[in-house]
């Protein structure tokens, strides 16, 4: 029997086109496994979002995201998509950001999170603009049974976050206050999820930027200054949640758009969330 599914892509503001055209070549890819049929659609309302069975919300500006929702009366309904019924989402970059339960580097006020990954990330933790830059990304999880390794996805930092902490999964008020109390940090309110959901999981390491690539980007002057084993994480799953710090939009790479395709199939196959009540496509 054909699935349906209807993946939605926040189009506030950021790469949004540019998710949406490399869903389409991931999809094209996907259809000789299964027999999904799949409906892109940008999402800028709740009643957009109603329809949806997944989304991706992606790089841009994250505070400009977050006024724009708050002022389309969108943020509650993208916690609820998120925290509450936990369908398949994805953050690239400022995704990322809103996504993670705390931010810091970030005034008081001046940033509403949406939350779902229990992570404190560092905002612009590359620097500027003029210090964006790419890098190769061994990505263990792009690997299948024809391959034992991937080969390297070319990462594409621009302004880029980094998850600097991992936080004690459905840890709620009691880990709420405590990042609070941080400098500089915003925190993104609780939310129970619905009855169904088991126990929380921890969060997943998914990719990590060695050491050597941030040096050849000017962010150490000694390479004595860093453990070559540790590097920088920069993308990370969280039961539903999937969020990257660069930008795969931004590449011809459609492997990690199809990755995710397919872990949101799976989630629609398993019954895990009940799906949108509609397929209607609606365009721009």
């Amino acid at each position: 029997m054909t699935v349906s599914i209807t993946v939605g892509v926040l189009a506030l503001q950021g790469a949004f086109f540019e998710h949406t055209k490399l869903l389409k070549q991931a999809a094209i890819q996907l259809q000789a496994k299964n027999e999904a049929l799949w409906v892109f659609t940008e999402v800028r309302t709740a009643e957009q979002l109603d329809r949806c069975d997944a989304l991706i919300i992606p790089g841009g500006e994250s505070t400009t995201v977050s006024l724009v929702a708050a002022r389309s009366n969108l943020l509650e309904p993208l916690r609820d998509f998120v925290k509450v019924h936990r369908k398949p989402t994805w953050g690239t970059c400022a995704g990322l950001i809103l996504l993670a339960e705390s931010a810091n580097r970030t005034k008081k006020g001046g940033q509403d999170l949406i939350g779902g990954l229990d992570v404190r990330v560092n905002r612009n933790y590359f620097g500027r603009q003029t210090e964006s830059f790419e890098a190769d990304l061994e990505l263990p999880f792009l690997s299948d049974a024809t391959t034992s390794r991937a080969r390297p996805f070319r990462g594409v930092f621009i302004r880029a976050p980094v998850v600097e902490e991992m936080l004690a999964p459905g840890g709620g008020k009691p880990h709420q206050q405590e990042e609070a109390s941080q400098n500089e940090t915003v925190i993104a309110p609780s939310k129970d999820a619905t009855a169904e959901f088991d126990a929380p999981k921890p969060v997943e390491v998914m990719a990590t930027l060695p050491g050597r690539s941030r040096r050849l980007a000017g962010k150490l002057e000694a390479a004595a200054e860093l453990n070559e084993e540790i590097g920088d994480i920069v993308a990370v799953r969280q039961r539903n949640v999937f969020g990257t710090s660069f930008h795969p939009e931004l590449t011809p790479d459609a492997r990690i758009h199809g990755w995710w395709l397919q872990q949101v199939l799976d989630a629609v196959g398993s019954g895990r969330f009940p799906q949108a009540p509609s397929r209607e496509a609606f365009e721009r």
